[in-house]
């Protein structure tokens, strides 16, 4: 890596740990991730790969969700300069186009995939000493920003996976995704429709943490949440509010009427459902009759079909809180996942190989997510494809709760999730589950599947 200051404090000998501190150091947005893409082609190369595709040539960027606007861009890709980002890299990702993808070919075999993100989150983080990363030396050296998530935890270990696949007799194709822009649900779809995805026969994504704690293992996933992210916008007129406020059109009450009527959407017989409106931008002075708002939202849904019902009821409370109040508005889908669950058997499988390490207390083939996570364009296009795809969950004990400023990981975890995932990729191969392993073509829309494997 570029910036000997970046490297962890400590001295330990760990790769997985050095790496995952240096990450962490540098938290960068969804779709500005230029050093962090510029790290990781660094550690790729030195592992050594057939096949390296960086920025544009990763995901199409026309398919890109959320982007950020040319500004933001532009900061990002100085600091990333500024900090030692490699020239090549930099020119491959300019606008936004972050993102890598590493493939090792070994022969005639099956195409296993394994899917890492690789962003950070607008968190200040903890600077007080209780804090290991602050005492340790590797807080986050962007202000304002934080790896509280995990995802460079995630980026190591997909580096250790990848030299562990390398270094075994694994036979077939290997492919690595480091995806951008999780955080805002902006990578998922484009990596999904990339030619990397092409042809996966088998897919693992992986989380750490997640109210599971440390020597505890989930094979895979199933309940993840549909999402939208949106963007709604009022634009009223302006007026003096005490001298003549009926001449004004107002997007403060039109901006109100909409917050709180959203959560008036009739829950729905089919299942769960979710609305929220987290940020707004509206008015500029207590005496003016506010002209334009701006509001960042989501809706959920325990099915696709659910996310889509709340949306479109929020689409007309939107409509009809700006006819109200005579003001314009705009309703704008900015990023989304939809619902997608891990297919049972290969949920087995990796709970199987959790199950044979001596550091694994708990290993559960199946567990509800209740979030959502745009994983799940990949693990749909995997399965549409008639390929198996699971999104498995290590374990690990962390002082604050995910997207926090005292989240951290515990670091002797990581070798765990490099030996489990690995050890999957290899027994993947060996073995070539299908769907019908368990019985069932529809086991990854169970509910009823939970049972746990002890492991030693």
């Amino acid at each position: 890596m570029s910036d000997p200051t970046d490297r962890a404090t400590t001295g330990t000998p760990d790769r997985h740990v050095e790496r995952r501190r240096a990450f962490h150091r540098r938290p960068e947005p969804g779709w500005c991730e230029f050093l962090t893409t510029s790290r990781l082609v660094e550690e790729l190369e030195s592992i050594g790969v057939d096949g390296l595709h960086v920025g544009r040539e990763a995901l199409p960027g026309e398919a890109r969700m959320a982007v950020p606007d040319a500004a933001e861009l532009e900061t990002w890709f100085e600091r990333a300069r500024e900090s030692g980002a490699r020239e090549d890299v930099l020119a491959a990702t300019e606008g936004g186009h972050t993102g890598v993808v590493a493939v090792l070919d070994r022969g005639e075999g099956p195409h296993v995939a394994l899917r890492v993100d690789i962003d950070g989150l607008p968190v200040e983080e903890s600077a007080d000493g209780s804090h290991r990363p602050a005492s340790e030396g590797f807080r986050s050296g962007h202000e304002g920003w934080m790896h509280a998530c995990g995802h460079d935890a995630h980026m190591a270990i997909g580096l250790g996976v990848l030299e562990a696949v390398k270094a075994s007799d694994f036979e077939g194709r290997f492919t690595v995704l480091f995806q951008p822009a999780e955080e805002v649900g902006g990578g998922g779809k484009p990596m999904a429709e990339s030619e990397h995805v092409e042809g996966v026969d088998y897919l693992l994504a992986v989380h750490l943490g997640l109210d599971h704690p440390s020597g505890e293992v989930v094979g895979g996933t199933i309940e993840q949440l549909a999402v939208s992210n949106l963007r709604v916008g009022f634009r009223g007129r302006s007026a003096h509010a005490g001298k003549e406020p009926n001449e004004g059109a107002n997007a403060m009450q039109a901006t109100a009427t909409a917050v709180t009527n959203a959560h008036g959407i009739p829950r729905h017989a089919d299942g769960a459902t979710r609305v929220n409106f987290g940020r707004a931008e509206v008015g500029t002075a207590a005496n003016v009759i506010a002209e334009e708002a701006t509001l960042w939202g989501e809706v959920r849904g325990e099915t696709t079909e659910l996310m889509e019902y709340t949306r479109e009821e929020l689409r007309r409370i939107v409509r009809a809180a700006g006819e109200m109040h005579g003001c314009e508005s705009s309703f704008e889908v900015v990023s989304g996942a939809p619902r997608a669950d891990s297919d049972g058997a290969l949920a087995e499988l990796v709970a199987g190989v959790a199950g044979d390490d001596d550091r694994v207390d708990s290993a559960v083939r199946l567990d509800a997510f209740g979030a959502s996570e745009d994983a799940t364009h990949l693990v749909r296009a995997v399965q549409e494809g008639g390929g198996l795809a699971t999104y498995a969950i290590v374990g690990t004990d962390h002082p604050g709760a995910h997207h926090t400023p005292t989240f951290d990981v515990e670091e002797s975890d990581l070798a765990l999730a490099v030996d489990v995932l690995a050890g999957s990729v290899l027994r993947v191969a060996a073995e070539r589950p299908t769907r019908g392993d368990r019985g069932r073509d529809d086991d990854r829309r169970t509910n009823d599947d939970r049972e746990g494997v002890t492991g030693g």
